[in-house]
């Protein structure tokens, strides 16, 4: 058993504290469970994950992802010209 650092503890607190009272539009579980992604009305997304260290011990990773708020959306289009 791995034992989380308390640093770590309050940062996924942080990020899941940030989805009090607001509605969860959809959820996803990666079939490898994991990744549990919680996609919210507001655009943001809450990814908890595991992740192995480099000892290959796993570890618990909570981050919240914030929708762009600003500039274009969608795909990004970049011209190639071979003649330069």
């Amino acid at each position: 058993m791995t034992i989380t650092s308390v640093s770590d503890l309050r940062r996924i607190t942080e990020a899941v504290e940030q989805l009090r009272d607001h509605t969860v539009r959809d959820v996803m579980f990666r079939s490898d469970c994991r990744q549990l992604r919680l996609v919210l009305e507001d655009g943001r997304t809450l990814l908890v994950s595991v992740l192995l260290d480099d000892l290959g011990r796993p570890r618990l990773d909570v981050d919240v992802l914030h929708a762009p708020s600003d500039g274009p959306q969608g795909q990004l289009e970049v011209r190639f010209d071979p003649g330069r």
